[in-house]
């Protein structure tokens, strides 16, 4: 009869709770327009929009994508070691991978809200009473003797279900999955941040070193034109002051060239700390740059939205704010709470596992706020607000994303273009110290006309280099805004971000 009664009260209880854990409240989730118009066919600053043009070229065809290890497209053995150490020693990469492990531990956290809470609680009690108490009857006829000694052992085991009857405990599991990809997104952001970050600072370096190599020849050259300045004068051909001011544009080459060295210590030291290791013990061997931007594939607008992992951390963003307000719509529905406990209770611990010591207790719990002064409501207003806000970041981060790839096209395809022209200027430079000397040395013009010649040439020759520089630098920037040699199907999935790590960890690494 007793079986029969508990099966009365429990089972219903317990069909009622699995038929409403169907239920899910809020707003499902659809990604929103990232653009008010559709992305165009092409990119507006592409060089394929700009006829008759020479200089740099896009990688055909133009639907084409990086993929994998990007910097290996500037065939630099040099460039490609140190990204390799980078992917291995970089601490902000580190520091972001532990972010995305703990943001998949939450993921666990919350689905284990689903399963009952079960639990033991073992005791043992010895007691005596105070013998200054008169003999008295206890609950049920009990009779307590005064300064009696009683012994209670007891084994109890509690058991708690919360049934997800509203989908609060399921939304709160959706928003940490997409919380874990957007990190596994922000993870990606930030390696691609550092490996271009390297690539940058090393041709930076290399364009030292050009610099370096540049003004090395410059003062070679004055110092030879000092010497003949010195034999022309001793021969008395030519005036101190002749002397004076090849000397002069001598100091002045060598001082320039000392303070090449500051940067480039800066540059060096920076590729360290980005590979992990200590300034102090690395250096990167001398050597001028001579590489040109390469043909980059730079794919269609269309895909530029699957590319970027920053867009991706921010639709993630969205993602977990509409799963916010899932969560804050639950509350305006009632909680059921299913509990049992069962055990051994005993005065006598040889009797603890006796058939009559049993004791359990079962039932449900309904709970539902009644008044709250409007906080559900705000409550829900404020995850809505965010998420408008969200929506608004990720429209944002599309538009960011268009810019800088327009930005750095434009800026490869002009200063290529411009290196051409600059090419011809250095040729007349060239022309110009060489007739200059002539004509000094023919006593037809003073050394002056010279010096200006040398600064024109030098100040040429230096534009020139600088420009080979930010050639290189811009075309590493233009495949950062692209994405590098990422894309969306490297996201890890919701189940992945749910499982263990030892099974989930390569779904982010490459």
């Amino acid at each position: 009869m007793t079986t029969r009664r508990l099966q009365t009260a429990i089972y219903p209880a317990i069909a009622a709770a699995l038929l409403l854990t169907g239920c899910r409240v809020g707003p499902k989730y659809h990604v929103p327009p990232a653009t008010a118009t559709a992305p165009p066919v092409s990119y507006k600053e592409s060089p394929t929009q700009f006829k008759d043009t020479d200089g740099w070229k896009v990688a055909a065809p133009q639907d084409a994508m990086l993929r994998g290890k990007w910097w290996e497209i500037y065939n630099d053995p040099e460039l490609n070691a140190l990204e390799d150490r980078l992917a291995v020693g970089n601490q902000n990469i580190k520091l972001a991978f532990q972010n995305f492990m703990a943001a998949r531990a939450i993921v666990r956290e919350a689905h284990s809200q689903l399963f009952p809470t079960a639990g033991i609680g073992p005791s043992y009690q010895r007691s005596r009473s105070s013998a200054n108490l008169k003999n008295s009857t206890g609950t049920g006829g009990s009779s307590i003797s005064a300064g009696a000694q009683s012994t209670l052992t007891s084994l109890p085991f509690d058991v708690s279900w919360q049934p997800d009857l509203w989908g609060r405990i399921r939304n709160t599991i959706s928003q940490a999955q997409f919380e874990a990809q957007l990190s596994a997104a922000d993870l990606e952001n930030q390696r691609l941040s550092e490996q271009a970050n390297l690539a940058l600072f090393f041709f930076e370096l290399r364009g030292q070193d050009a610099l370096q190599a540049l003004y090395d020849a410059t003062i070679e050259a004055d110092k030879k034109a000092l010497d003949i300045a010195r034999a022309r004068y001793e021969t008395g051909i030519d005036d101190q002051i002749s002397v004076v001011e090849a000397q002069n544009t001598l100091q002045n080459a060598e001082s320039a060239a000392a303070n090449l060295g500051v940067a480039r210590a800066q540059f060096e030291h920076a590729i360290a700390v980005l590979i992990g290791v200590n300034p102090s013990g690395f250096s990167i061997p001398v050597k001028a740059l001579d590489a040109r931007p390469p043909a980059i594939p730079i794919g269609m607008p269309s895909q530029l939205l699957e590319r970027r992992p920053d867009i991706a951390s921010s639709e993630r963003a969205m993602a977990a704010a509409n799963a916010q307000i899932g969560i804050a719509t639950a509350a305006f529905y009632p909680d059921l709470t299913l509990s049992a406990s069962a055990g051994l209770e005993s005065s006598t611990f040889k009797h603890l596992f006796d058939w009559p010591s049993r004791f359990w207790s079962i039932g449900p719990s309904i709970s539902e706020t009644v008044f709250d002064a409007g906080l559900r409501r705000a409550t829900v207003q404020q995850y809505t607000a965010t998420y408008n806000a969200n929506v608004a970041n990720y429209r944002q981060t599309v538009l960011t994303a268009f810019q800088q790839v327009e930005d750095s096209l434009a800026s490869v395809r002009i200063l290529s273009q411009q290196i051409l022209k600059q090419q011809q200027a250095e040729q007349s430079a060239r022309q110009f110290v060489d007739l200059q000397l002539a004509r000094y040395q023919t006593g037809v013009d003073p050394y002056v006309n010279v010096v200006t010649a040398q600064n024109t040439l030098l100040t040429d020759q230096r534009t020139l280099t600088t420009l080979r520089t930010q050639a290189m630098t811009s075309s590493v920037q233009l495949i950062q805004a692209l994405g590098g040699g990422w894309d969306r199907t490297q996201l890890p999935t919701p189940t992945q971000v749910s499982e263990k790590p030892s099974k989930a960890d390569t779904a982010i690494q490459r």
